[in-house]
């Protein structure tokens, strides 16, 4: 059978019909003032209550197992991230039907406009149930999904979701590196963004490996939000994060777009941090960035990052070496 973890994602996007690594300053604070009056904020003819009652309807579908109306929420060309990778919109409705949800709760919902004709939507959800008669994780999960409009209906376009884990403590540091690491004397000019999602995301690793943080930081949106593992970050947090962990031999790959309009752009990929120890925070991530078209120039505006489950036989070498 799959990874719990992998389950528990497939009935968790039902519902929901960075390239910046985990920052170390969780701000939700700043972000509930970024989303200050959200209940009132539309993009277009929808509203953050219309998306929610949405989202809601999609669980209570699920409760009912009308997989059929379920499948009308998603778009054709739906795309969903978990943490064995990326999944279409047939894998998604083929697994779902294994699931048996007999409770949810919700909390944390913000919506984040991307333009007139597509939103995010992110929330936090604790979950109770099975799959395949086997017990769920209850979480809680950071979720987050996007709403696009399509021949004047609402659909999800893209999901993807995230274990919440407890930050792990900073590590100690060395004696010839006691304060975080700056940008370079004489960083490189950011390189030019464009409609190719796939080609920004690029040059924002470019900027992480050559830890040019002005350039990172020039390549997000003033109003930018990362979902990781360990929280929810603004601009500012993201920057601080990718300042206390080397990048330098990160690999990405696989990767994949999905245009929701002329304006605003999704990129998926697979990234590899050489170096971590079995058992240890996984060294593959699936990661998602969103990209948008504001006053002429693109800019990331939304990244979240979702680390690959440790396969089975990893995980029991792990517990044999702990006993």
């Amino acid at each position: 059978m799959k990874k719990t973890l992998v389950l528990v994602s497939l009935f968790i996007v039902a519902a929901a019909c960075s390239t910046a690594p985990p920052g170390n300053v969780n701000t939700n604070a700043n972000m509930a003032n970024a989303n200050k009056g959200a209940e009132t904020k539309s993009a277009g003819a929808v509203s953050e209550s219309d998306i929610i009652a949405k989202e809601k309807s999609g669980w209570d579908m699920i409760k009912k197992k009308d997989w059929d109306g379920f499948g009308k929420l998603l778009t054709s060309d739906y795309l969903e991230v978990l943490d064995d990778g990326v999944h279409d919109k047939a894998k998604t409705l083929t697994a779902i039907k294994d699931f048996e949800l007999s409770d949810v709760t919700f909390e944390n919902w913000k919506m984040l406009p991307i333009d007139k004709d597509a939103v995010i939507i992110t929330y936090t959800a604790t979950v109770k149930g099975t799959f395949k008669n086997e017990a769920v994780p209850p979480g809680p999960y950071r979720e987050a999904a996007v709403y696009v409009n399509r021949n004047g209906e609402w659909l999800a376009a893209f999901y993807q979701v995230t274990l919440s884990r407890t930050a792990p403590p900073p590590p100690s540091p060395s004696p010839t590196a006691s304060q975080p690491a700056k940008s370079p004397a004489s960083p490189a000019k950011p390189g030019e963004t464009g409609p190719d999602a796939v080609a920004n995301e690029k040059l924002v690793w470019e900027a992480l490996k050559s830890k040019n943080y002005d350039a990172f930081a020039s390549y997000l949106s003033s109003e930018s939000m990362e979902i990781e593992a360990e929280g929810v970050y603004d601009k500012a947090g993201s920057v601080k994060g990718v300042t206390t962990v080397d990048l330098s031999k990160a690999e990405q790959s696989d990767w994949k777009t999905l245009k929701f309009d002329d304006d605003a752009s999704l990129v998926t990929y697979t990234v590899v941090l050489p170096g971590m120890k079995p058992g240890e925070k996984p060294d593959k991530e699936y990661h998602s960035t969103i990209w948008v078209k504001r006053d002429n120039k693109w800019q990331a505006l939304f990244h979240q990052g979702t680390p690959a489950a440790i396969p089975k036989a990893a995980k029991a070498e792990t517990k044999k070496m702990k006993m």
